[in-house]
């Protein structure tokens, strides 16, 4: 490939639990809440991943009718992540939704503790939390749910660089598989766009950089703000609420950032566009699944752009001229595979075929 771009100790106190139930709750008994999501390190109004999968289990129990309720930890890990799947249980849980990688060990244990539970892991599968032994082992009771993550990135590079910028950022969250293929495809899709534009060697520079947290930090607003004053144009912001501090630095800075996950167009004037994945409709759609029967239990399925399942909102999108009619048209090779986005994580940013990608403390 020629080289283009220059690169929270009782239950009450444990738990924040919303008051949500559906109309659909039993009248013999109103405390069962027969859907259950519970929210990783965010909150069901993070305008990211909680919220994404959130609104789905809204949308399906309220048309068909069926309690619901979510569980927030206040911390993190397995004792505490395990300890709300009890809770749910407790509450009379059918079904209960997990979004995020951080619930892969405990869903692995609670999968065989509550067989007659169903579970659906969202952007991750069952597995032992052990590198040294792994095991991965996803259950009849549950179902795995992935994204083409790098799809998403992928539409992002290329859409900003067609649009006409050539100085490009990158801010993830920790460095898990999802946050890294959001990355590898922003850095192909930005290469590719660069290609077939012509662009000389080093015409496009990209910073690189894992903030290692999923929530605002000062660090994160000073360096977005010393990104684009050295120069940066975009920065794409995939770590869920770091956007919280990276907006205020592109808006200050009049420069723009790239949402993730779900359209954030609303939250600032800096969103330029949003790589999103297909949260809300993929919990519907397993939701839908179980309670008609067809639950794919033992399966991992995966949302890329072949089932719509990531994209970019070019409705709400500013990117000049690229239009519909050019995001059509390279989606569409996506779907066909005539492009093809590679989803290698063990590749190191600045080892993918680029001029210049600058990665800084990868950590």
């Amino acid at each position: 490939m020629k080289k283009i771009l220059a690169i929270v100790i009782s239950l009450v106190m444990l738990f924040a639990i919303a008051a949500c139930g559906g109309s659909g709750t039993p009248a013999s008994d109103p405390d069962v809440k027969e859907i259950i999501l519970i929210t990783d390190l965010g909150t069901i109004d993070d305008r990211s991943f909680n919220q994404g999968s959130w609104e789905g289990v809204v949308k399906y129990a309220q048309e068909k009718g069926i309690s619901y309720e979510y569980i927030q930890p206040a911390d993190q890990g397995d004792d505490t992540y395990l300890n709300a799947i009890d809770l749910a249980v407790s509450m009379g849980a059918k079904v209960i939704v997990t979004p995020g990688f951080l619930f892969e060990s405990s869903v692995f244990i609670a999968q065989d503790t509550y067989p007659d539970v169903s579970f659906i892991l969202i952007d991750a599968v069952p597995f032992n939390g052990d590198w040294e032994n792994p095991v991965w082992k996803t259950a009849d009771n549950t179902v795995g749910v992935l994204y083409a993550e790098e799809q998403a990135g992928f539409l992002a590079g290329y859409g900003v660089v067609k649009a006409g910028y050539t100085d490009l950022g990158f801010m993830g969250g920790m460095a898990v598989p999802a946050v890294v293929r959001f990355g590898h495809g922003y850095i192909q899709g930005a290469e590719l766009a660069a290609q077939e534009m012509g662009l000389a060697d080093g015409a496009i520079t990209l910073n690189y950089y894992y903030t290692g947290v999923f929530w605002p930090l000062p660090e994160i607003n000073t360096m977005a703000s010393a990104w684009y004053n050295e120069g940066i144009e975009v920065i794409f912001s995939a770590g869920g609420a770091i956007s919280d501090s990276i907006f205020p630095a592109a808006e200050q800075a009049g420069k723009f950032v790239i949402g993730v996950d779900v359209d954030q167009s609303n939250l600032s004037t800096a969103v330029i566009t949003s790589a999103t994945k297909g949260l809300t409709q993929s919990v519907y759609d397993k939701l839908a699944d179980f309670f008609n029967g067809s639950f794919p239990g033992g399966q991992t399925v995966i949302y890329d752009a072949a089932n719509l399942g990531v994209g970019l909102p070019m409705d709400t999108s500013k990117l000049g001229d690229f239009g519909q009619a050019e995001y059509d048209a390279i989606f569409a090779r996506l779907v066909s595979g005539d492009v093809k986005v590679d989803d290698d994580i063990e590749i190191a940013p600045d080892a993918i075929p680029t001029t210049k990608v600058v990665v800084n403390n990868l950590g």
